[in-house]
């Protein structure tokens, strides 16, 4: 039976890193992997959640399933920082939700529970996106289509197509947005340009649904839920993933939840049902530990306290580093206009630079980034900013 099977390429970012590793140039920096590092280049434990994970082990007394939606004050916690604890939605009853392997399981299980709902449905993802939306969400039996987004040539929004794109768009189809912190490319979206597509969505009846990875790395906790939470009082029905990779920096422990947002408190409760269903066919049920230290963070005030400012260091720092890499770029003379990667939001950014310029920068300088230029910003520091800004003037 195997044998008939052919090999497929490598991820290209997970190809990336293996070539990062064995590379034994002591000035190597990589751009590619989308995980947050400090000024040493490391992934650290937050020290709220290493103060969680304390409290839990001594307080946890048994090892049983905790159930497919996950544990009750998880759900709660992660509702409440999303939606805010007075959002209309929440206050009406009409939010369901369940804990998932991260946000790529959340997005999985909204997609087959969108795929009961409406079999091949069509969604309409941003050009670009996230690479991997398409197969979590095509997979499940969606039907992808795009909308444009972003312009590689101007790096900015390309917000007019994008609006006479989605006017075609009607009742029965998705539209994922990212809530903040675009990934790959780093341009948000305005309040207003939020507003427009709140109406839309209301007017010719599409379902947003809206992926939130990045919540507190833009501009703040609520900030970045700004437009979700307007988007979520404009409509009768929306699906939101959620991802505690990053504002927790739980990568491994893969914390995300799944939330639907319903018309009314009876379709809620047959809804929760499906999509219950839907996780106990396909991983029966969530994983506790990482939940169970976010559910203590969000749920005590002086581990939340401790967590928003470790968070608001992460998100300055990544700002910092923003405005620290437009400067050097234009100290090392490099021949264009950077200004952009300023005024965008989150970890990563699109350099600007042709396949071919980032295949020498590999090559010449090991520095390592995909073929499309998106660099992950959290992998420059103080210490590597003038080598990279000096390395990528070389090659322009």
């Amino acid at each position: 039976m195997f044998e008939h099977l052919s090999s497929l390429p490598p991820d290209p970012i997970l190809g990336l890193l293996a070539s990062y590793r064995a590379d034994d140039n002591p000035n190597k920096i990589d751009l590619g992997v989308g995980v947050y590092k400090d000024e040493a280049g490391h992934t650290a434990v937050l020290q709220a959640v290493k103060e969680a994970e304390t409290r839990l082990l001594q307080s946890e007394e048994t090892k049983a399933y905790i159930g497919p939606a996950g544990t009750p004050g998880f759900n709660t916690a992660m509702q409440e920082l999303i939606l805010g604890a007075e959002h209309p939605a929440l206050l009406a009853g009409r939010v369901r939700s369940a804990q998932t392997p991260g946000g790529c399981g959340a997005l999985r299980v909204l997609a087959e529970f969108t795929n009961r709902a409406k079999a091949g449905a069509t969604i309409w993802v941003s050009d670009p996106t996230w690479a991997n939306h398409v197969p979590l969400l095509g997979n499940a039996g969606l039907q992808i289509k795009s909308y444009p987004y972003y312009d590689r040539a101007t790096s900015s929004l390309r917000f007019d197509a994008m609006v006479e794109t989605l006017k075609n768009v009607g009742e029965g189809d998705l539209v994922l947005f990212h809530a903040c912190c675009h990934n790959p490319c780093g341009a948000d979206l305005s309040r207003e340009q939020w507003q427009v597509l709140a109406e839309m969505a209301q007017k010719q009846g599409f379902t947003p649904f809206i992926d939130m990875a990045y919540q507190g790395f833009g501009d703040s906790l609520d900030d970045d839920a700004w437009g979700l939470r307007l988007m979520a009082e404009s409509v009768p029905e929306m699906l939101v993933a959620a991802s505690c990779s990053k504002n927790f920096g739980l990568y491994r422990e893969r914390v995300g939840l799944a939330m639907v947002i319903y018309n009314n408190g009876a379709d809620a409760d047959k809804g929760q049902s499906q999509m219950l269903n839907v996780v106990r066919g396909n991983y029966s049920m969530p994983p506790s530990h990482g939940a169970a230290i976010v559910e203590s963070i969000l749920t005590d005030a002086g581990l939340k306290a401790n967590w928003e400012a470790e968070l608001t260091e992460m998100r300055e720092r990544i700002n910092g580093l923003r405005s620290g890499v437009v400067e050097s770029l234009a100290a090392a003379g490099a021949a264009g206009d950077f200004s952009f990667i300023q005024r965008q939001k989150g970890m990563f950014s699109f350099l600007g630079i042709t396949p071919e310029q980032v295949q020498r920068l590999q090559k010449e300088y090991s520095i390592y980034m995909v073929d499309s230029s998106r660099i992950s910003i959290a992998g420059l520091s103080q210490t590597n900013m003038e080598y990279f800004c000096k390395a990528v003037a070389s090659i322009l």
